[in-house]
């Protein structure tokens, strides 16, 4: 088998598809998703990932050994031989016309799972190591690829520079607590000091250490020397939900501009997610109509009242098309107020200035009041995080910060960023009223002690991005193997 592989030339199925050199010798190699026909004659339908459309191959009976007949079975991994000729059936362009077929993995049609039939998504993420051979998946995850490398080409087009923030760290950005810690202490019996606390100088890193939840401090950091950077790495969040939309692992964007306020962050934000759909719209069509045609039949079969009155594709052309609606916290929160829900009590969440906005008010926003997406901007400054900067003048008890968050159909909230505060006497002054010691972030005050400078940021969730892209339900749909509560396999 070993000397059937070496030398020879693959030709991956998506370049067969587009090819019209017919009547020539090929080689392909992939798994077989689906096999008809008769025992003289039958009809192989073969995936090797690079594309959603299988490439048929026909396969005359008489010119295989009936072993290998045998194990051309749904699952079974093959190197096919034959002439690439042009198809006389519909729904394909061409066919292989096997000379020679080896298997190079078998499966047993009585216990490999993914058999042409429909499977639940419950079903599917119990078997997520073979989830990518369904078109769903290698759907979703040839769009997660396309969209990380968009991501990388528009900041490389536009002199931003890679940095990679460190996974491992000693601080909350999010001040939210809810992290995983890091350490090679014993569990069983850990070193203590004479207050009777773990001693983590006997640590590794002699202090305590969690994973990061955001690489956006350090983010500050590098662009407060090198003016435009951004972050593209896994971050983590030990936060008990399990819900559709959150994962205890999972991967940010997040880019920081030195000399950048709050409008020219909206203005990129803007411009960076229109690019990535764009993107997307041009280069993975065949992927899009597939998902495109699955939101369909899953939009018919949900309740009236929830469904989404665009379909996939005409929702991303739509957003990548329009200009968002910019509107205040202030003003979104009156909108809200005088919604024909709020005053039918039909919201489950109360709607009042100083709330923390839940998904049942954004998506009104987006999907009801203004259909399209929003960006909300300048939030009460007691619902937001220490480091944005606050806006001044403002009456007591209505202080609010630039801070800004992009909304968008069916997902709510896809990105969250600000205007960082410069100013070092209200940073320490903030991080005082939130309770973060100043000593443990001297190396961030510093950036306000020496040339500070007025810069902004924000993050985008991949995850949620994807989830937006793709019209899947379930953010662990999204991601290869997702890490949720309970759940840390493969």
């Amino acid at each position: 088998m070993e000397q059937v592989l070496t030398g020879t030339k693959k030709d991956s199925i998506k370049q067969l598809l587009a090819s019209t050199e017919y009547d020539r010798e090929v080689t392909v190699r992939g798994w077989v998703r689906h096999r008809r026909g008769s025992k003289e004659v039958f009809f192989v339908h073969l995936n090797d990932g690079s594309t959603i459309q299988n490439i048929q191959i026909v396969v005359n009976a008489s010119n295989l050994d009936s072993n290998v007949l045998n194990q051309i079975t749904v699952g079974a991994c093959l190197q096919v031989n034959g002439n690439l000729v042009a198809s006389q059936g519909a729904g394909q362009s061409c066919e292989v016309q096997a000379s020679d077929v080896v298997i190079l993995g078998a499966a047993d049609p009585e216990k490999y799972p993914i058999q042409p039939k429909k499977h639940s998504m419950e079903f599917l993420r119990e078997n997520a190591h073979l989830r990518m051979r369904t078109n769903t998946f290698s759907a979703v995850f040839r769009l997660r690829h396309a969209a990380a490398y968009a991501i990388h080409q528009y900041f490389n087009e536009r002199g931003f520079f890679y940095l990679h923030a460190p996974i491992i760290t000693g601080s909350d950005a999010e001040g939210a607590g809810e992290m995983f810690q890091v350490t090679t202490l014993p569990l069983d019996n850990p070193p203590k000091n004479e207050e009777g606390k773990i001693d983590f100088k006997e640590d590794f890193f002699g202090q305590p250490t969690n994973l990061s939840v955001s690489g956006q401090l350090q983010g500050e950091l590098a662009a407060m020397g090198l003016g435009l950077i951004y972050t593209f790495g896994p971050t983590f969040r030990a936060e008990n939900s399990n819900t559709t939309r959150h994962l205890a692992e999972f991967w940010m964007i997040e880019p920081e501009m030195a000399f950048y306020e709050q409008e020219d962050n909206h203005n990129l934000a803007e411009d960076f997610l229109k690019y990535l759909i764009k993107y997307v719209l041009e280069n993975c069509q065949d992927d899009l109509k597939f998902l495109d045609e699955r939101f369909t039949k899953e939009n018919n079969g949900k309740p009236t009242n929830e469904r989404s009155e665009m379909g996939l594709l005409e929702k991303l052309e739509f957003v990548a098309a329009n200009d968002f609606a910019r509107v205040s916290y202030t003003e979104a929160i009156n909108i809200l107020l005088n919604s024909k829900p709020h005053k039918k009590k039909k919201f489950k969440f109360p709607v009042e200035w100083g709330i923390d906005m839940q998904s049942e008010h954004e998506r009104y926003l987006v999907e009801k009041h203004f259909k399209k997406p929003v960006i909300v901007y300048d939030y009460p400054r007691n619902i937001k995080a220490f480091y944005m900067k606050q806006n001044e003048g403002e009456e007591e008890g209505r202080e609010t910060v630039r801070a800004m968050d992009i909304l968008v159909p069916g997902i709510g909230e896809i990105i969250g960023g600000s205007q960082r505060e410069d100013d070092l006497e209200h940073l320490k002054t903030r991080m005082d009223e939130v309770g973060i010691p100043h000593h443990e972030l001297e190396w961030y005050l510093d950036l306000r002690r020496f040339g500070s400078a007025p810069h902004s940021g924000f993050g985008l969730g991949f995850e949620r991005f994807i989830l937006f892209i793709t019209g899947m339900a379930n953010i662990r749909d999204v991601i290869p193997f997702p890490r949720t509560p309970g759940n840390a396999r493969f």
